[in-house]
């Protein structure tokens, strides 16, 4: 550019990119790029490398030498070495190190419950962190039988018979999980019209005989929803006014009922109104109850259910939130068990038909009738569902008069106890 502010031949054209302001713009930006992917790599390799100085590395820390030799293939043993055994074998060994960590954070659970350390609230953060993860293993078991079912009847088919007579039922983790949540031993399903206990042997027997005689999930839940605060009858009565609430707004749908024109209607809504007066009769009913119990119906105690409907009433409430996430978590546990066991049985009869199993069972149909409520251990926290009424029903809580709403039961020398400090 002239004096003048005319663009002379010489001047670089900002529009160009051939300009020579242009090219000098341009070698500046790569030789900043350059100098920052110069840095990146020198950042990148600062670090140190501890393993060369001695000491335990990744492959000794996770024992990987006897986990990954440990796929013994019995049809290569037998001269014919199929494929997609390994598959299989790499499977349930999955599923073993996960019902281990099952126990592992199940027992942990147990433990904070048997000690009393659970009457300090302050620790069911770490009850609903350990159940929250049983959930979320769970979740991963039921998604793993994908994997199994990328293999065919017919690949199953071609080495079946090197493992008989092995089977799944003979899983020594999952028959000791199943007794410590809390399946009752008079509500299994009998195997080969046998107690379950009897396809073990020596020291497995005695570890399933030590389970069964162990406080289990169930029972330790069941101990704790009894001390619900809000239950005391010389209290707040949480029962006690549920009850007259309940009965008092039954009576007002009865006489609202009764005003109506007579009509086809009218007996529907009488006879609906008959079953919720004749259900909430028996739910006040602790005699029925005890009965239910008896025939196997109900699992929990009759206090027990009232802690966990108030905590199913109040889980909006700070004090109860808490409370609520466990039975959701429980009932998840359940849940998830049942959908594990439906998709056994569905792989089952799609890899081996109406067969009977490697074990000697009937295969198919035996595995089918474990799919049922029967096996649920918290089938009463389902059931709560069956009692919601208006919440206008439900009992007022005023937080100036009822302070346990924000009190909670509190002992320093459990929540800071070393013996609990994993």
């Amino acid at each position: 550019m002239d004096r003048g502010g005319v663009w002379t031949e010489e001047s670089p054209d900002l529009h160009n990119p051939t300009g020579h302001l242009w090219d000098e713009l341009d070698c500046g930006m790569l030789t900043s790029k350059e100098q920052l992917k110069d840095d990146d790599v020198d950042a990148a390799q600062s670090g140190v490398n501890k393993a060369s100085k001695g000491g335990i590395v990744y492959g000794d820390y996770l024992q990987l030498d006897k986990i990954i030799s440990s796929q013994l293939l019995q049809s290569e043993l037998k001269g014919n070495k199929i494929h997609d055994e390994h598959l299989f074998i790499v499977t349930h060994q999955a599923y073993e190190l996960w019902f281990r960590q099952i126990l592992w954070e199940l027992d942990s659970v147990r433990e904070i419950f048997i000690s009393g350390h659970v009457r300090d609230e302050r620790n069911m953060l770490k009850v609903n962190t350990r159940i929250h993860r049983i959930v979320m293993i769970f979740r991963l078991l039921v998604d793993q039988f994908a994997v199994l079912e990328t293999m065919t009847a017919l690949d199953f088919f071609d080495f079946r018979e090197y493992l008989s007579p092995a089977s799944g039922f003979q899983s020594l983790q999952f028959r000791l999980l199943e007794n410590k949540i809390g399946v009752p031993d008079n509500q299994r399903v009998p195997y080969n019209r046998r107690h379950y206990r009897d396809n073990f042997r020596g020291s497995e027997i005695e570890l399933l005989l030590r389970s069964e005689k162990e406080p289990t999930l169930l029972q330790l839940v069941e101990k704790w929803l009894e001390r619900t605060p809000g239950l005391e009858e010389d209290g707040f009565n949480f029962w006690g006014q549920l009850q007259s609430r309940i009965f008092e707004g039954l009576r007002r749908e009865k006489d609202k009922i009764e005003q109506t024109a007579d009509s086809e209607m009218k007996e529907e809504l009488m006879a609906d109104f008959v079953k919720q007066k004749e259900l909430f009769t028996c739910l006040f009913d602790e005699k029925r109850h005890e009965h239910l119990l008896s025939k196997g119906e109900r699992r929990l105690s009759y206090k027990a259910l009232q802690g966990a409907l108030m905590i199913y009433f109040y889980r909006e409430e700070p004090r109860f939130q808490v409370p609520f996430q466990l039975l959701t978590f429980l009932m998840d546990i359940d849940t998830l068990m049942t959908k594990w066991r439906y998709n056994h049985v569905c792989m089952v009869h799609r890899m081996i038909g109406s067969k009977a199993g490697t074990g000697g069972s009937s295969g198919y149909q035996y595995l089918r009738s474990t799919v049922s409520d029967r096996y649920k251990v918290f089938v009463d926290l389902f059931n709560l569902a069956t009692f919601l009424v208006p919440r206008d029903w439900i009992p007022k809580l005023n937080p100036t008069e009822h302070t346990f709403l924000y009190t909670a039961e509190c002992c320093d020398s459990s929540y800071c106890s070393s013996e609990d400090s994993d």
